[in-house]
């Protein structure tokens, strides 16, 4: 049996109930994984998300041109800097940026992009050297190296699947299925060994981290100080307010993911793209809100993006699969920045907006800049990006 397929036990446990293990208290007294406080939140926006309409290039012409159907007006726009805007949906991105706490990170792609769902999400999860298929994710690799022991807690996943960018060699990051079916066990397993199999082994002592630590954790929501920030009543809303929950309570995890879906929008665009980016905005605004009035913004970066945008011309009701798009860092001490050049749409691959800044040299300028961690200790060979913090 392959450990990495046990992440599953450790997050449903007694009929689907949510038990968390013992480490993420833990962390507080382990020297070696706390760097100044400091920790990274995902949210990958699943389904391709069309940049060219979220971080909209308002005043080049060409861009009304390919999009007769779908552009947004310069009307609507907000805040506009260098000829870029924000979709009118994200009024609270567009507030971060002006207020210096949100970065810009424009064509960010790969080389030789692939535009299936599954397989370019697998390789912004593992970021491969060459395209080569791994087994393990680029954060799963980090924690292997920063964990010395079997931390199941050190990245907490906020979703309905495993997420690869978790899984390393020791299943140091745990899948929270719902928050809300959180509770903890009262009685621990004995932890006597199960058997003289050391896998079975493994999944025992995986079982009682998970029962023996739940205690500790609720002790550890309880200390979490309360907000008067209201969220959303949405999916993502509540999974970041969980994490808030788990920040403001000093549990000292290192990397927190979280996912929204629907970015795939073939059809209908205007109206669903408007609907999903309200939903990221409001959830991450008031993240953001929260994370500021706690006095944690500056220890905390957040990270959207997705795994390709869109066709820079539209098929006359929505897009289809494209290559590079936008991504967006909030918190952490960015400088708030519009990093690289415009979309050039003049200079196009195939239909496709060529990409700039490759997806891993963000990867490794998070990790050395907010983790104090040698990026290439995990295989990452790209340059850091500059300018970012």
């Amino acid at each position: 049996m392959d450990r990495r397929k046990f992440l599953t036990l450790t997050g449903t446990f007694t009929g689907g109930s949510l038990l968390l293990p013992d480490f993420l208290y833990s962390f507080g007294s382990q020297k070696n994984l706390i760097v100044g406080e400091q920790c990274i939140v995902f949210v990958q926006l699943n389904g391709g998300n069309d940049g060219l309409n979220t971080f909209i290039p308002f005043e080049d012409a060409l861009y009304y041109d390919v999009r007769p159907k779908i552009a947004l007006s310069k009307t609507e726009v907000l805040n506009s800097a260098k000829g870029m805007a924000f979709h009118p949906a994200l009024k609270g991105f567009a507030s971060m940026q002006q207020s210096g706490d949100l970065s810009v990170i424009q064509n960010v792609g790969y080389p030789n992009p692939v535009r299936s769902h599954f397989r370019s999400q697998e390789i912004w999860q593992t970021a491969p050297t060459h395209q080569e298929y791994l087994s393990d994710g680029w954060l799963g690799r980090y924690l292997d190296l920063q964990c010395k022991e079997h931390q199941p807690t050190a990245g907490i996943n906020i979703d309905t699947i495993d997420n690869l960018a978790l899984k390393g060699e020791e299943p140091n990051s745990i899948t929270v299925k719902d928050p809300d079916r959180f509770k903890t066990k009262s009685k621990a397993e004995n932890d006597g060994q199960l058997s003289k199999n050391p896998q079975l082994d493994f999944v025992r002592k995986v079982a009682n981290s998970v029962v023996e630590g739940s205690d500790d954790i609720q002790k550890a929501l309880a200390k979490s100080a309360p907000s008067d920030v209201v969220y959303p009543k949405t999916g993502l809303a509540k999974n970041l307010e969980w994490i808030s929950k788990l920040i403001k309570g000093n549990l000292n995890s290192k990397v927190y993911y979280t996912s929204l879906g629907g970015f795939d929008t073939h059809d209908n665009q205007l109206s669903i793209h408007k609907n999903k980016l309200t939903e990221l905005n409001d959830a991450v605004f008031s993240f953001y809100e929260d994370l500021k009035k706690s006095q944690q913004l500056q220890n905390v970066t957040i990270v959207v993006f997705s795994e390709f945008g869109r066709r820079v011309k539209d098929n006359g009701r929505g897009t289809d699969h494209g290559t590079a798009a936008p991504m967006f860092v909030i918190g952490g001490n960015n400088r708030g920045k519009i990093i690289g050049n415009n979309p050039n749409l003049s200079d196009l691959d195939n239909g496709d907006l060529k990409h700039e800044i490759d997806f891993r040299s963000v990867y490794a300028s998070i990790l050395k800049n907010k983790l104090d961690f040698d990026f290439t200790k995990i295989g990452i060979q790209n340059k850091a990006l500059e300018g970012l913090f």
